[in-house]
Order: structure tokens, then C-alpha cells, then sequence
């Protein structure tokens, strides 16, 4: 046996050690099948709530009086502990995708719905004055130029949401549903290391991959802004 060392976490080849490297090995399957959930979840999270705040955000700028009440709910439930709004949903939906996901969407309303306009409200008066003066149409000139100039701003709000909910899947497993943290419940109701270090782990490279992904995203959708660095 390895001798132990203050202050330093072993990685002894048994069940007793901080990673037993040989269970990692034997549950390849189970961590794929696990990490393809998490990425499911995820995805569905995001889609919907960028989908369901692009409306609400087209709302609160059309009529402006809206933003306060649309923000105002949406902060209300990013504000309900996830565990809370779990309780309350599993009696009306059951323990399904469905309770999962529109927890997960109502976390990300608020700082998608608050980016977007943000971003919006931010394009310099003479840039649209100078669309309109090219005569473009406001819708067009919302598309071409607004979003457009936008869209750092907006990507700034997925990259948020998108590392929130990577998170945020994990306590979805009290309901059956939750990736990786189908992995650490496994292991805390055993009192097993192993698969609580693997799913915490991959959670975190997961939520870090994702955000690189966005960064790398936005960087194709705003090349102007690579050339005005340079």
C-alpha cells in the first residue's frame, strides 16, 4: 500500500480511495449514457429559454412598459431555490423531462431576457440613424444592424445561462433525471468517492467546454470585432 501523505488525496486502485480508477473503467457505458443526458438536458434548456426570451425581449421592446413586469417574473423564479421548484412542479407534472426542463428554462429567463435588451438598447443612436438614412426598414434594420451589433452582449447571456444550467442539471437527478448528478447521488447514498468525484468533474469540464464552445461562437458571428482589435 502506498504510504499516506498529510495533506495529499490518494489515488489508491480500491473503493476506499479518493478515484477508484478501476470502477471509472468498468462504467464507461453508464458515464457516456450519462453524459449524453447532461448534454440533452442542457441543450433543451437553453434552446427553449433563448426561444421563450426572444419573445419576451421582443416584447419588452416593443412596449416598453412591459420590461419591468417581464423581468420582474422571471426574476421572482430564478429567485425559487431549485430544490423548491422541484417540489412544487413534481405533483402537477410527475418526475419527468417535462419538471425538469421547465425548471431548467426558468432559470434562464432572466439573464437571457435582460442581455437581449441590453444589448439592443445599447447600438448607438447613429448607427440606426444611418440604416434609416440607407432606408432601411425597422424590421430590417433590427435584423441586419441591431441584433447584429448585439450580439456580444446576447452571447454574454447564453455563456451565463448555458454554465448555470450545466450545473443546475445535476440536482435535476432527484427527480430521475439528472446526468451527472445521477453519478453523485450514487455515490453519496453509498458513501462510494468514486462516482461522486466523476460526475462533479465532468460537470465542470462540461460547463467549461460549453463556454468555450460560445466564446469560439461568437467569434464567428462578430468578425468585425476580431478586425477592430487588430
Amino acid at each position: 500500500m502506498t504510504p499516506a501523505v498529510p495533506g495529499v488525496l490518494l489515488a489508491e486502485n480500491g473503493p476506499d480511495s479518493f478515484i477508484w480508477w478501476a470502477w471509472v473503467g468498468d462504467h464507461l457505458d453508464e458515464i457516456w449514457e450519462r453524459t449524453v443526458q447532461h448534454v440533452q438536458l442542457t441543450v433543451i434548456a437553453l434552446v427553449v429559454g433563448f426561444a421563450v426570451s426572444t419573445v419576451l425581449a421582443l416584447i419588452a421592446l416593443r412596449f416598453r412598459r412591459t420590461y419591468t413586469p417581464i423581468t420582474g417574473f422571471a426574476g421572482v423564479l430564478y429567485a425559487i431555490p431549485s430544490l423548491a421548484l422541484f417540489a412544487f412542479l413534481v405533483p402537477i407534472t410527475g418526475l419527468s423531462l417535462l419538471t425538469a426542463e421547465i425548471g431548467l428554462v426558468s432559470y434562464t429567463l432572466l439573464i437571457l431576457v435582460r442581455n437581449m435588451v441590453a444589448g439592443i438598447d445599447g447600438v448607438p443612436a447613429a448607427v440606426r440613424e444611418a440604416a434609416d438614412g440607407m432606408g432601411y426598414t425597422p424590421w430590417r434594420r433590427f435584423v441586419a444592424v441591431d441584433a447584429r451589433l448585439a450580439t456580444p452582449t446576447i452571447v454574454a447571456g447564453v455563456r451565463i445561462a448555458a454554465v448555470t444550467t450545466v450545473g443546475l442539471v445535476t440536482v435535476t437527478a432527484l427527480i430521475g433525471q439528472g446526468g451527472y448528478g445521477a453519478l453523485i447521488n450514487d455515490g453519496l447514498s453509498r458513501s462510494f468517492n468514486t462516482p461522486i468525484v466523476v460526475g462533479a468533474a465532468l460537470s465542470i469540464l462540461l460547463a467549461m467546454a460549453v463556454d468555450l464552445l460560445l466564446v469560439g461562437a461568437e467569434r464567428l458571428l462578430t468578425p468585425w470585432a476580431r478586425a477592430g482589435r487588430r
